[in-house]
């Protein structure tokens, strides 16, 4: 487990920002501690990063949710492996250029683990939902994007490559208390890229699959046509990596969840019931599709 030196701790604590005004960066002199005060607000105030405590839990976490409903809804967890067991934790930017999580001992509980040393890092958290690390050039040397938990937003890329077999994909919660990582993931299998499907393992083990992609959607796929309105869309690079994204020009408030049960659901907010409406799920007992791996 890592640590920052006292005197180090001490200045980046010192100059935190004061957030009465809401920001969407933070630089190498400012961080953010656990407090009702403390946080940063995309520029279109989509969305809101800071710590919280999940449903039934008095554990802390850093994370990222909505902002402007009512309906309390976390998108992204930094430490989810490791929460904080009291409100003593800190993000900030470490001397050589990473976001860390810190606990009142100075331990580095969570970091974005960028091997190369940093000038001049900031770190800002988009409208997309989707926070980035910078150098002085404005490159994006890390996103959470890349790091996703139980969520995907619009934009977010859903990837395997079959050369190098890494992945990105959503893994669920452990439950509704508990953002640690579950028994299910979901994305593609990057030895069966060829003719695209979306999987779901349970445990590492094929779970659910869907039917192959026909240029628009998952073929076989209750509600999938109506619900998603060619939303989605899937992309080939030059060097093997397949990506499953989705975009809509009319709603921002929409998503993906991998839910703690295995269900992927797509939900929409509606206004009117100042709630969230589930359009599709993935596993429905009378779809043909639901499992057809042993």
């Amino acid at each position: 487990m890592g640590f920052l030196s006292k005197s180090n701790l001490f200045v980046l604590c010192c100059l935190c920002l004061n957030f009465g005004v809401a920001v969407d960066t933070i630089r190498s002199s400012q961080s953010i501690k656990d407090t009702d005060s403390d946080y940063i607000i995309s520029n279109g105030s989509t969305f809101k990063l800071g710590f919280f405590s999940p449903v039934n839990s008095t554990n802390r976490y850093l994370g990222i949710w909505y902002n402007r409903i009512s309906v309390f809804t976390v998108v992204w967890v930094a430490n989810r492996e490791k929460p904080l067991k009291d409100y003593s934790g800190v993000l900030t930017i470490s001397e050589d250029g990473n976001l860390v999580v810190l606990n009142g001992q100075m331990e580095i509980l969570w970091s974005s683990n960028v091997t190369n040393s940093v000038v001049n890092p900031s770190a800002q958290l988009l409208d997309l939902g989707n926070l980035v690390l910078r150098d002085n050039t404005r490159t994006t040397i890390w996103e959470g994007f890349q790091f996703p938990t139980n969520t995907m937003l619009p934009k977010m890329k859903i990837s395997a490559n079959a050369r190098t077999g890494k992945k990105v994909q959503l893994t669920s919660w452990k439950s509704p208390s508990d953002p640690s990582i579950g028994s299910f993931s979901s994305g593609f299998d990057p030895l069966n890229i060829g003719l695209p499907q979306s999987f779901i393992w349970k445990d590492r083990s094929p779970y659910w699959r869907s039917g192959q992609w026909n240029g628009r959607i998952f073929i076989g796929v209750p509600n999938m046509d109506s619900a998603f309105r060619n939303g989605f869309s899937i992309e080939t690079d030059e060097k093997g990596t397949i990506s499953l994204s989705f975009s809509y020009v009319t709603e921002s408030l929409i998503h993906l969840v991998h839910n703690s049960n295995g269900n992927l659901e797509q939900r929409s907010w509606d206004d009117k019931k100042k709630d969230w409406v589930v359009v599709l799920k993935a596993l429905q007992s009378k779809s043909v599709w639901r499992t057809v791996l042993v």
